[in-house]
């Protein structure tokens, strides 16, 4: 049928001429004055079949879905069946799917309220269904379009796979004027921004320009809540969820005792559901959604309450209101307060402190400067982070920015990192091989901050005997060979330098300015050096810190320094003047030693005319090296090409995620050390502590006015239920909170493992 089709479409009018028309209880498809399709207008196999067909025709989606008054989301959910599996999918029996919320009573009730005035909204709300079903199943308001007959459904129910519209019912707007949204089996929720204050006595929470609100509705979403619904963004009050993410409240045992409250309200301007959206989206961080985007894979309604909201805002919420909250902080100051809130938390007693780069790449079109990217070994568009960890591996502080080298971002990391330590405090930094310059060094000594590094290839010959010593490391004793001697470094000084022995063979070099520490504890501090390799690892493939959260940029005159082309030419033709110079020279040299010409024919032609030439050579080298030495080695780029333009990312929103994403990261670096302390599992207590815990294990949450409890499914394994039972009952000991929120939170294990519908 196509093929007859596609020729009889050969030569028509475009897509705008395509219309549907009812007749005698058949429908008629033409284009322009030509006939395309006719059949029954019960036959919604040949509906079907006539939409594939147009689809494959090249007729656009949303043409097709307007002409048949379809959702352009149902017509290429039909499209997509019939290139996939063919007729069949069009004709063949339906798929199991969702039922209708309503039967055809109900349908009936709902247009006697369309009658009586009710607006869609309330109907939607009195039925627990969206406002656009109602409006889809009734008509538009005022057309008079009759309500489908009892046990029928319109056209567009008749879906290929029944259940709701995705077009429609899976992201429903706002309902007009009433701060509500609707939500699949919940009635309407509170929109952001909407206030809703509980009406005292009555289970009744009344929104802002709008009726009551009935409490009990399914705010808990999976499983059921009981909870008031309150304002997305501010607390629940009461009620209790069931929630298959439950094990990620454990993470506010971390924010609690570092203090994620004071830095959420100081993101957020201290307002109450800033800091819940921001807590909500550090949580989703911890639950392996690296971006934003990655949000809606999440249960709205289970992963809401872990930061006290009802469900979670959608992205259309999410997104905005981040940004929002971005663009009015102070992308340093915040960056600042978390560092100082990390080292309180946990003082960093070494004083031991790690850097390194970290080269986040950019896929867009912008023109974003580039630097080196070390995974794929080439130049690329992206940005640069230099992260600081602390001893145990966990971050600090971070500095981004334009790719650039340690020599210029190590500054502004160290004055980050002074200003959160305790005022005095010593602080050492470890670097890589990659860090090692000697203007680093210098740096770190003019700061009053000591250093150490690996010696870059090759390793020089130490020049004092090995020295054995015996050390106990985690209650192992273990001998070293090492050798000690002070070194020059070319551009700093005298340094410090400690050579490792293996096997009589010497496997590394290590280079610091303390003059003073345990040659075993230099080894043993820059040996852990790998935990902030792993940091960068593990956060990279679980907290997203290299995705770029927002490709908006503002397009600027690009002023950074680079090497200058004239100067670049300038030198070339100085050597090639050198290279004229030195050719003449040794031609004159060359004549003098030739015995086969004669004296006089040297004297008297040959020498003069290559002396003439040696003159004329140096003068031109004498011009173009003056020349040369007029013109800059480096300008900024504008100068040198007055239309260059960068594009620089927004910091303040890539600041904000770090910290939300770090928050999380460290959460999960704090609680699994703490369940280690019991389970004692050094090779897997990470991969357990997220997988197993924050990201895997169901449980019940329950609100009250006074406290939040927190029953959490029994986990499988016998020493992980053992191991967490005990962090429980540590953890209880100081009952943390969530941000913002001044109710205790207690935790327990459930007796059994209960099967959680959620």
């Amino acid at each position: 049928m196509s093929a007859a089709v596609a020729a009889i479409l050969e030569g028509m009018p475009g897509p705008r001429d395509l219309r549907l028309h009812e007749v005698g209880g058949r429908c008629v498809v033409t284009a322009g004055s030509r006939v395309l399709f006719d059949y029954d207008a019960a036959d919604t196999a040949m509906r079907n079949m006539a939409i594939a067909a147009l689809r494959q025709l090249g007729f656009q989606g949303k043409r097709v879905a307007a002409v048949f008054g379809l959702t352009e989301n149902y017509v290429a959910t039909l499209h997509r069946a019939a290139i996939r599996e063919g007729s069949a999918a069009l004709i063949g029996q339906p798929r199991p799917g969702r039922p209708g919320k309503l039967g055809a009573a109900g349908w009936e009730q709902a247009a006697a309220w369309r009658a009586q005035g009710v607006s869609d909204s309330e109907i939607g709300r009195r039925l627990g269904v969206a406002h656009t079903t109602v409006a889809r199943r009734l008509g538009a308001a005022g057309t008079g379009a009759p309500p489908p007959a009892a046990g029928g459904a319109p056209p567009q129910a008749e879906l290929l796979f029944p259940g709701p519209d995705p077009a429609t019912e899976a992201d429903p707007g706002p309902a007009p004027g009433t701060g509500l949204v609707p939500a699949p089996g919940a009635g309407l929720v509170p929109v952001p921004g909407a206030e809703l204050v509980p009406a005292p006595g009555t289970g009744l929470a009344p929104a802002r320009g709008t009726g009551p609100v009935p409490s009990g509705s399914a705010a808990g979403g999976a499983g059921g809540g009981d909870g008031r619904l309150v304002a997305a963004g501010a607390r629940i009050l009461e009620g209790q969820f069931r929630s298959r993410y439950a094990g990620a409240m454990l993470l506010h045992a971390f924010g609690d005792r570092a203090g994620a409250g004071q830095i959420l309200a100081a993101a957020a301007g201290g307002q109450p559901a800033g800091v819940a959206l921001l807590s909500a989206t550090s949580i989703c961080f911890a639950l392996g959604a690296a971006t934003i985007e990655q949000f809606k894979h999440l249960t709205a309604a289970a992963a809401g309450p872990l930061a006290g909201l009802a469900v979670l805002p959608d992205l259309r919420t999410i997104r905005p209101k981040l940004a929002a909250i971005a663009d009015r902080t102070d992308p340093v100051a915040l960056q600042r307060l978390f560092a100082s809130a990390m080292l309180a938390a946990d003082p960093v007693t070494s004083g031991v402190y790690y850097v390194d780069d970290h080269f986040v790449p950019y896929a867009g079109a912008k023109p974003v400067g580039k630097g080196w990217n070390n995974k794929r070994g080439k130049a690329e568009k992206g940005r640069a982070d230099t992260h600081v960890t602390a001893h145990d591996g966990r971050a600090v502080c971070f500095v981004t920015g334009e790719p650039s080298g340690l020599t210029v971002t190590l500054p502004k990391a160290l004055a980050e990192l002074k200003q959160a330590a305790p005022p005095g405090a010593a602080i050492m930094l470890g670097f890589d091989r990659g860090g090692a310059y000697a203007q680093v060094f210098r740096h770190c000594r003019e700061q009053d901050v000591h250093w150490v590094t690996y010696r870059r290839a090759p390793l020089a010959i130490p020049a004092m005997l090995p020295v054995i010593t015996t050390i106990t490391i985690a209650g192992r004793r273990r001998e070293i060979t090492w050798a000690e001697e002070t070194v020059g470094i070319k551009d700093y000084g005298q340094a410090r330098q400690l050579t490792l022995f293996e096997h009589g063979t010497v496997v590394l070099q290590i280079l610091t300015s303390d003059l003073e520490a345990c040659p075993a504890g230099i080894l043993a501090w820059l040996k852990s050096r790998w935990r902030e390799e792993n940091f960068l690892k593990y956060a990279s493939e679980n907290y997203g810190i290299d995705k770029i959260c927002d490709y908006i940029a503002g397009i600027e005159a690009n002023t950074k320094i680079i090497e200058n082309p004239a100067r670049k030419k300038a030198t070339a033709a100085a050597r090639e003047a050198e290279k004229t110079l030195a050719t003449a020279e040794r031609e004159l040299a060359a004549l003098l030693a030739d015995p086969a010409i004669t004296p006089a024919a040297k004297n008297t032609t040959l020498i003069p005319a290559a002396e003439k030439k040696i003159t004329a050579a140096r003068k031109k080298l004498t011009a173009t090296a003056a020349a040369r030495d007029t013109i800059p080695a480096k300008l900024p780029a504008n100068l040198i090409d007055p239309g260059a333009k960068v594009a620089l990312l927004r910091t303040a929103r890539r600041g904000l995620q770090m910290v939300l994403r770090l928050l999380a990261h460290n959460a999960e670096h704090w609680l699994s050390n703490q369940l280690n302390a019991y389970l004692r599992d050094d090779d897997e207590y990470r991969a357990i502590t997220r997988q197993t815990i924050i990201r895997g294990l169901a449980g019940t949450i329950t609100c009250n006015s006074q406290a939040i409890t927190i029953e959490l499914q029994h986990p499988d394994e016998p020493r992980v239920a053992r191991a967490l039972g005990l962090l429980l009952h540590e953890i209880n000991a100081t009952p943390p909170s969530l941000p913002g929120d001044h109710r205790p939170i207690t935790y327990r294990l459930a007796a059994s493992s209960p099967a959680f519908n959620s």
